[in-house]
């Protein structure tokens, strides 16, 4: 039977998601930017799903811009809060995606400050690190940290981490890719200035997300072109997409209180069933910490020898079973996880680690299956 354990890579998407697709796909082709009804009718989809999406996160509806997912919204917030903002230094950690790691290599070579905050063991950052940054020097800073890490699942203090910020009059952004629809947010307690969210990740489409910018902030456009997204990003806008993208988003929030209750305890049913049957295993980072971590989440160094341990991911397959090495956004690679290798510990680096991402769609069978195929393989 195929089990399905990579919701953290992309999620599938819902009937009602498809439905909504569906009905725009064959009922309102025309472009939102064109004045006739046809047009109209486009662009009206888009504005209300605008506003069904800001008052989820209660925020305004001016103050979401579409994007293409995730990694270009991570692109275009941080390049345009340099070329923009005068932003001089950038305060991150090094276990961030690499849509921010990648670009913060891009900025430091166009004389940005690049500082990392040291992580310890768990994949945690101090606090005092953090303020000691804010407070080294006099320049335009911005704070970029991922609200839930797509690797180990570490959960951060986003709205404590806000209120530093703000305190110190510096910028904040956080790639929320792997909360948005998954936990309550409400950015009128969460002062960040810019956040980057993608329908794919809460049973939505692919190929379209969000960026929250508070209104404001002194961007100017990243995409030239049209005046589509108050001017900020050019080019006709993915109506069908938008509107699967409000649609998984509603009913994520509409179901959130039984299905997160639900996959929670998915989660603890697979770290108890791996304490009991795989007692050598190892939880990476916070994963198996239920206050630090999101629910939904598992990475596991698990007991493989080293001759055993490239054939893992493949058995897994064979048996139908799909998870993930690190994130999938490095599927092909044959570079080890850069979280992992600050988070393993140096004697269990040898063995592999997998992640296990689960959503309402998957049983606790489906677990049984899964550990009893490991211990096999083992």
């Amino acid at each position: 039977m195929p089990i399905y354990f990579d919701n953290a890579a992309t999620s599938p998407l819902r009937k009602e998601v498809i439905e909504s697709i569906n009905e725009v796909l064959l009922e309102t082709y025309g472009n939102p930017s064109s004045n006739h009804s046809f047009g109209r009718k486009a662009k009206t989809l888009i504005e209300n799903s605008r506003k069904i999406i800001s008052s989820l996160l209660n925020a305004s509806p001016q103050e979401i811009i579409f994007t293409s997912g995730g990694t270009e919204s991570d692109n275009m917030l941080l390049r345009s809060a340099v070329e923009d903002l005068n932003v001089k230094t950038i305060i991150s950690t090094k276990i961030e995606h690499h849509a921010i790691l990648h670009s913060l290599d891009y900025l430091e070579k166009k004389n940005v400050s690049i500082v990392y905050l040291p992580v310890d063991k768990n994949g945690e950052f101090k606090y005092h690190d953090l303020e000691n940054a804010l407070s080294f020097d006099d320049s335009k800073k911005l704070v970029s940290l991922m609200h839930v890490n797509n690797e180990i699942g570490n959960m951060i203090d986003l709205e404590y981490i806000s209120k530093i910020c703000k305190s110190r009059g510096a910028l904040l952004h956080t790639d929320a890719v792997q909360s948005i629809g998954h936990f309550k947010i409400d950015l009128t307690k969460i002062e960040v200035d810019f956040l980057s969210a993608a329908a794919h990740k809460f049973h939505g489409p692919k190929g379209v997300g969000f960026s929250f910018v508070r209104k404001n902030s002194g961007l100017n456009p990243f995409i030239f072109g049209g005046s589509q997204e108050r001017g900020l990003r050019a080019g006709t806008e993915s109506v069908h997409n938008i509107v699967g993208m409000s649609k998984a988003l509603e009913l994520a929030y509409k179901n959130l209180e039984e299905e997160s209750k639900y996959i929670r305890g998915l989660k603890e049913y697979a770290i108890s069933k791996i304490n009991e049957f795989l007692p050598e295993s190892h939880f990476n980072g916070n994963c198996d910490k239920d206050d630090k971590s999101a629910y939904n989440l598992i990475n596991v160094n698990l007991p493989v020898s080293t001759e055993k341990k490239d054939l893992l991911d493949f058995q897994l397959d064979l048996k139908g079973i799909a998870c993930s090495k690190g994130s999938a956004c490095q599927s092909g690679s044959t570079k080890a996880s850069h979280v992992l290798d600050l988070v393993v510990p140096n004697e269990l680096k040898n063995r592999p680690s997998l992640r296990f991402s689960f959503s309402s769609f998957n049983k606790k069978d489906e677990i049984d299956f899964l550990i009893e195929t490991i211990r096999e393989f083992i």
